[in-house]
């Protein structure tokens, strides 16, 4: 267990790893089950037999001792973990947005993003970080009217991470909104930002709204599904700091002051996953942290990050469960 902060309880991931163990529980007794019908076609594997009780046993107890930790987690210590007892209004935001967007091989769909951020009255610019393509992506950027970078260290955690530093470098702007290249997501959703911004010092999108969504979305009923199952296993790791459904989404709205303090504290060679690193670690660390209901465009192009395919949104989110569990990375 760990302190959140002087004067405040440990902190037990009861829900977390009740749930957790739970699960392990389900798994044994499952696997009991099929044992049991081993058994019936062998009568005389006595051995056997004995594994089956210790098995039942094993999962039983270890159901119970995780519904116990759920169970004190949200019914004796979750009251102390709330931080916050009533609504908070945050020092109002002076200044305009600057708009930071990854790119790495959109010349389609480049220039018309470019041209929807720069067209809405709150934008003072676009960024554009450009991940080594081989594409156009740089010269139609540019043509819109973006600002284009280089990032030469090749993935997806890198290019975001040095997008959220540009934003961060812009003094005529208090706040930073990440976004992609793709078309996937539209600028007229920052007035939705920008009502939420009043309340947190990050505010992230989320795709987990059936009604926002497109119906051809690169994001399959799959990847929407364990999107919400990876962003409540967040929740309950960090319970009664926030409501979770999206870990997966990159546009999210940021204070430039709050942002300079995370970004420190992040690993940008963390890859596909990094939203998901993103976010539990600014909980981690006491930010006010809320989300926003986005809508979800078709992709213009074709997807290269942890959408591709079912599998590969496998390997991705289980890299996620893995980090919020046992702790990411650090960097070398």
């Amino acid at each position: 267990m760990t302190m959140q902060g002087s004067g405040q309880l440990p902190t037990f991931r009861g829900l977390l790893y009740g749930m957790i163990l739970a699960g392990l529980g389900l798994v044994l007794c499952l696997a009991d089950s099929i044992l049991q019908l081993v058994l019936i076609l062998m009568p005389d594997a006595d051995r056997l037999e004995t594994f089956s009780r210790v098995m039942l046993f094993s999962s039983l107890l270890t159901i119970w001792i995780g519904l116990a930790f759920a169970l004190t987690d949200l019914f004796v210590l979750l009251p102390h973990k709330r931080r916050r007892r009533a609504v908070e209004q945050l020092q109002p935001i002076s200044g305009g947005v600057t708009v930071v967007l990854t790119a790495y091989n959109d010349q389609l769909s480049i220039g018309e993003a470019v041209l929807d951020f720069r067209s809405h009255p709150l934008v003072q610019r676009v960024i554009v970080v450009n991940n080594n393509s081989t594409d156009r992506t740089k010269e139609v950027a540019e043509q819109a009217g973006a600002l284009v970078l280089s990032e030469s260290r090749q993935g997806y955690g890198h290019c975001v991470y040095r997008a959220l530093c540009e934003g961060v470098k812009q003094a005529d702007t208090s706040l930073t909104l990440l976004c992609e290249g793709d078309r996937t997501y539209r600028a007229y959703d920052i007035d939705k930002f920008m009502a939420y911004i009043a309340h947190a010092e990050i505010v992230n999108g989320t795709r987990i709204v059936e009604q926002l969504r497109s119906r051809d979305t690169q994001l399959t009923t799959f990847m929407y599904y364990g999107n919400f199952f990876v962003g409540k296993l967040l929740e309950a790791k960090h319970i009664g700091h926030g409501t979770f459904t999206d870990v997966g989404t990159t546009y999210k709205l940021c204070r430039n002051s709050d942002l300079a303090r995370l970004l420190p504290l992040l690993n940008p060679a963390i890859n596909l996953e990094f939203n998901a690193h993103f976010l539990d670690t600014a909980l981690q660390n006491g930010f006010r942290l809320v989300e926003c209901p986005v809508t979800f465009h078709n992709r213009v192009g074709v997807s290269k990050g942890g959408n591709v395919s079912n599998g590969r949104a496998v390997k991705v989110g289980t890299r996620m469960i893995r980090g919020i569990v046992f702790g990411w990375r650090r960097s070398a």
